[in-house]
């Protein structure tokens, strides 16, 4: 079993995440290989990552590779927040992905202003950064889908341009479940990140 790695032909990225299966840790599993390929991060969230989770997936990095991660907290009105990433993006060199963690509520519709304002950051980055989305998924209260859990907004996203991707935990224990299009691949989550199973 070897570390896993996220692959995607697109660069705009909207992953839902069941309950608490390990979004967060996903972001920061994703952030710690660009990292290690010589990229920068940039991190969004109304909180910052767990210390001991944030060691945990950075340790095999050094502190000078760890210092291309940058955390910047989302408070204040949402434009505010994409104006300030722009204006990081353009003095940061190298940024290889911007993560937007919980970047909306945890559950209800996705606000419209919310998805423009993220469509907006989409076309103010460069297609060689990747944009990761990271909120809570919903459940299909119509029965008229198969699956346990799907991305909000996912109509709206992908109209503008954002391929969905949805993590799940099919059953107890440390196996996860990453679904995209057609497709799904099963992962293992561990201390320091996730493990093709």
């Amino acid at each position: 079993m070897g570390r896993w790695k996220f692959q995607s032909d697109n660069n705009l990225i909207h992953l839902a995440v069941e309950g608490s299966v390990g979004g967060t840790t996903l972001g920061l599993h994703v952030s710690a290989d660009t990292i290690e390929d010589g990229g920068r991060v940039l991190w969004v969230g109304e909180d910052m990552p767990d210390n001991q989770r944030f060691s945990q997936l950075f340790k095999h990095l050094s502190v000078i590779d760890s210092s291309r991660f940058h955390a910047m907290s989302m408070s204040g009105s949402f434009d505010k927040a994409i104006d300030a990433i722009i204006s990081a993006l353009d003095s940061l060199p190298s940024v290889k992905l911007v993560v937007l963690d919980d970047w909306c509520s945890s559950s209800g519709r996705i606000p419209a202003n919310l998805i423009s304002e993220v469509e907006r950051l989409s076309k103010n980055i460069s297609d060689k950064i990747t944009l990761l989305l990271i909120s809570k998924s919903s459940i299909d209260a119509s029965g008229k889908k198969t699956g346990s859990a799907f991305a909000r907004a996912e109509k709206a996203m992908s109209d503008i341009g954002f391929s969905i991707f949805v993590l799940t935990r099919p059953k107890d224990g440390p196996f996860r479940t990453i679904g995209w299009d057609d497709s799904n691949l099963d992962i293992k989550l561990t201390e320091s990140g996730f493990l093709d199973s």
